[in-house]
C-alpha cells in the first residue's frame, strides 16, 4: 500500500451508498437476479467516480454485491461456499455463546428489553424502531428451533462470482489515476466461529477448514492486484460473546484467532492486505468493550500491512495513546476512524485532522491513513450524509498534512 510523508491516504471501512438503479432492484433481489447482474458494473462505475469527487484515495466497489444480501455484512459468503446447512437445533445442542452484546445486556438491562437499539454491528437506531419481540430476545433467541450448522467439509465454490466483482472494480478504475481500490472479503472467525461444527472432530480443524476456504477469495483479490480488507470485527467483539472471561482468557484465545487469520492469509503479499477490525459498534452502551491496549499486540501479529479499526467511537477516541508505549513495527500502517458511521452528525474537517495527528506524532505520517470506523453506506440516514462525511475526512486530510509539514 501507498504511504507518504507529504500527504495522509484516505479510504474507508467498505459499505457505500447505492445508486436509485441498483437499490430499487433489492427488495425483490431474487426475481431480479438478472437486472441486478446487468446493473452492478454500472453501478460500481457511479460508485468508483462518487469516492474520487469526494477525495478518496483507497476506493472500492460499494460492497453492491453484499446488498443483495440484506441481514449481515457476512450473509453474502453463503452463496459461495458449502458445508453449511439450516437445521433443526438438536436436541440439548447449548448456544455456543451469548450475543453480540451479552457484557452491556447485564449491567443496562431495561434498555435491551426496551427494544430501542440495533442489534447488528453497526447503525443508528431511527425513530420509531422497536425491536420485533419488544426487547433483544425478539432478535437474538438464544434457542431458536433452527440453526445454521456446519454439517460437510467447508469449500469454496464462489469463484466466478469473486471474479465479477474483481471484474467490475478493475473496469472502473481504468483511467483513474492517483488512486487504488480494494475489496472487502469475511474473516474467518466472522465466518465460523459462531456456527456449530457437526463434521469436524475438533473447533480446530474446523476453523483451520473455514480458514482455507476463505483464503480461495482472499487470494483471487491479491491475485488481481488489488488490495484485500479482511473484515473481522469478532477480533474485538468476541469479548462481548464470553461475558465471563477474564482479559487473560481473552488474551489466550486471541492467539489462536491470529492462528487461524494467519493460516488464511498465508502466502498472500503483505502489502496488499488489510485487516479490519471494530467493536460490533451498534447503538448501545459499550461501557464494556475490550481496550483496545489489552489487544493491540495481538493484532499487530496478523500478517497484514495496514490495521484498520475504530477510534472515532467515543468509547475509543482516547487509545491512540496506546502508540506511546507499543511500538508500531516496521512497515506497518494504522487506518484509525477518523469519521464515524454510528451517527448523522458530520465531523469537522479540523477535528478529522486532530486525529490523524495524534497518530501520526507518534509513529510517523508515512505510517497513518485516514479511514472510518466501519462501513457508512447503510448505517447513517441519507447518502448526503455519507458523501459529506466522506468529503469532511479528506479535507481534514489536507489541514493535518500542512500541520505536519509546518505550514
Amino acid at each position: 500500500m501507498r504511504r507518504s510523508t507529504d500527504y495522509f491516504l484516505s479510504s474507508h471501512g467498505g459499505n457505500l451508498p447505492l445508486p436509485e438503479s441498483l437499490s430499487s432492484l433489492l427488495p425483490n433481489a431474487k426475481e431480479n437476479e438478472a437486472a441486478i447482474a446487468e446493473e452492478l458494473p454500472k453501478a460500481v462505475d457511479w460508485v468508483v467516480a462518487k469516492q474520487m469527487e469526494c477525495g478518496v484515495d483507497i476506493l472500492n466497489d460499494g460492497e453492491y454485491v453484499k446488498a443483495a444480501h440484506p441481514g449481515t455484512y457476512a450473509a453474502y459468503i453463503f452463496d459461495r461456499i458449502s458445508g453449511y446447512s439450516t437445521i433443526d437445533r438438536p436436541e440439548g445442542l447449548e448456544p455456543k455463546r451469548y450475543f453480540t452484546a451479552e457484557r452491556d445486556r447485564r449491567d443496562f438491562p431495561g434498555f435491551y428489553e426496551s427494544g430501542l437499539w440495533f442489534a447488528g454491528s453497526g447503525g443508528p437506531v431511527r425513530p420509531g424502531f422497536v425491536a420485533p419481540g419488544g426487547g433483544w430476545r425478539g432478535i437474538m433467541d438464544p434457542k431458536p428451533a433452527k440453526i445454521r450448522a456446519c454439517t460437510a467439509a467447508v469449500t469454496y465454490h464462489g469463484y466466478d462470482a469473486i471474479q465479477k466483482d474483481i471484474d467490475a472494480l478493475k473496469q472502473a478504475l481504468i483511467g483513474k489515476s492517483g488512486v487504488d481500490g480494494f475489496i472487502a472479503a469475511l474473516g474467518p472467525l466472522s465466518l465460523g466461529a459462531g456456527i456449530h461444527n457437526l463434521h469436524y472432530k475438533d473447533e480446530r480443524d474446523y476453523m483451520f477448514a473455514v480458514a482455507d476456504c476463505v483464503r480461495e477469495e482472499y487470494k483471487a483479490i491479491t491475485d488481481a492486484g488489488l488490495i484485500l480488507q479482511v473484515d473481522e470485527p469478532e477480533f474485538a467483539t468476541t469479548w462481548m460473546f464470553y461475558p465471563d472471561w477474564s482479559v487473560e482468557q481473552y488474551r489466550s484465545h486471541l492467539d489462536f484467532c491470529v492462528e487461524i487469520i494467519n493460516h488464511a492469509l498465508r502466502g498472500l503479499p503483505e502489502e496488499q492486505i488489510r485487516f479490519h477490525m471494530c467493536w460490533g459498534s451498534g447503538h448501545r452502551p459499550h461501557v464494556n468493550d475490550i481496550e483496545f491496549k489489552h489487544i493491540v499486540d495481538k493484532l499487530l501479529k496478523i500478517d497484514a500491512q495496514a490495521y484498520s479499526f475504530e477510534h472515532s467511537n467515543v468509547r475509543h477516541a482516547h487509545e491512540y495513546h496506546v502508540f506511546e508505549d507499543v511500538k508500531l513495527p516496521e512497515g506497518k500502517i494504522l487506518v484509525p476512524g477518523v469519521v464515524g458511521h454510528y451517527t448523522d452528525l458530520v465531523e469537522h474537517p479540523e477535528l478529522v485532522a486532530e486525529r490523524l495527528l495524534n497518530f501520526a506524532r507518534l509513529v510517523g505520517m508515512e505510517n497513518v491513513h485516514a479511514g472510518t470506523d466501519c462501513g457508512i453506506g447503510s448505517r447513517v440516514g441519507h447518502e448526503e450524509i455519507v458523501w459529506a462525511k466522506l468529503k469532511a475526512m479528506s479535507e481534514g486530510c489536507r489541514i493535518a498534512a500542512k500541520r505536519m509539514k509546518g505550514k
